[in-house]
């Protein structure tokens, strides 16, 4: 017998839409295709299986569908399909962040652009940026073929044609250069940096990722095709803590072009490192957001090179 949670997740940003529980009577008439997927648990409650990576790409059409007005998404197989829930919550806490320089009002609208680094083949953050508070945004990927789909989720939702813009980092080891110009001014960059330093690290994790979600799962060769995630999203030389570290020498050469810089960092014991790199390049304010989703916690890194002054004088 099927029964109704109202437990709510008050972890989450207060004006996340996703704080109480998944209402699939209302996801399945607006995605059919996702009725297949759910399934009454022993608790009595609808969900579905969140390691196979089909019931949670369907969810999260089914998502962007119901909530955030985009008719088209799909992701290619093997790219990370990410939790929408999370995602959003990144753009809220962004939205207080701007609106502390804006008299305590949220900016919306075009004036405010934002610049997605490693937006993946799902282009998720510039999706819910727009959706919900009007923002305007440029993604950028490494991988041609993350681009490349990118491309063709908003050329399959008009309305993001005028809102989202996209280009291909040419050069690897550079994360702002070649794509900030002289002429941009960006509200804020942000970042959910590759999280391993290796593909063996990166396959470990997803093994246990998936283990944990759905046990049966151990005896499968390759968990990683379940879970998702392409080499350029899951790790690269350094890590987490290499990746943000260039990020931060890189920021200091645009110290002008953006009002505030901003990343994930999931591993809490990065941050000292992290704060040392943003004290050299002599940031003029550090912030750390705290954040959780689930049993997970993560936390967003902000930092501007501006002073009180010219923070309220960048146009919102």
């Amino acid at each position: 017998m099927k029964e109704i949670d109202n437990s709510e997740k008050t972890n989450l940003h207060p004006r996340n839409l996703h704080r109480s529980r998944y209402d699939f009577e209302l996801l399945i008439a607006n995605c059919p295709e996702l009725k297949s997927q759910v399934a009454i648990n022993v608790h009595g409650i609808e969900t579905i299986d969140f390691s196979n990576p089909v019931s949670v790409k369907l969810l999260n059409k089914a998502l962007l569908r119901t909530y955030y007005d985009i008719k088209n998404w799909d992701i290619p197989k093997n790219y990370l399909c990410p939790p929408i829930p999370g995602r959003a919550d990144y753009i809220h806490y962004l939205a207080d962040l701007l609106s502390e320089t804006n008299n305590g009002f949220i900016p919306q609208g075009s004036a405010v652009l934002g610049l997605d680094v490693g937006t993946g083949a799902n282009l998720i953050y510039p999706i819910l940026g727009n959706a919900v508070y009007d923002w305007n945004f440029v993604g950028t990927d490494i991988d041609e073929k993350a681009i490349e789909n990118c491309s063709k989720i908003i050329e399959a939702n008009p309305k993001l044609i005028d809102a989202i813009s996209l280009q291909q980092q040419t050069e690897s080891r550079f994360i702002f250069k070649n794509i900030i110009t002289p002429e941009d001014r960006f509200t804020f960059t942000m970042c959910n940096p590759p999280f391993h330093s290796s593909a063996e690290d990166a396959n470990q994790s997803t093994v246990r990722k998936v283990s944990n979600l759905n046990p049966k799962e151990k005896k499968k060769l390759d968990p990683v095709l379940n879970f998702g995630g392409h080499n350029a999203e899951l790790w690269c030389e350094g890590g987490e803590i290499g990746f943000v570290t260039q990020m931060i020498y890189e920021s200091a050469k645009f110290a002008m072009q953006c009002l505030w810089f901003t990343t994930l960092v999931s591993k809490r014991e990065n941050l000292s490192s992290i704060y040392k790199t943003l004290n050299k390049v002599n940031a003029a304010s550090i912030k750390t957001i705290d954040m959780a989703q689930g049993q997970k916690t993560s936390r967003i890194v902000a930092w501007t090179f501006l002073s009180e002054s010219q923070q309220k004088s960048w146009k919102l």
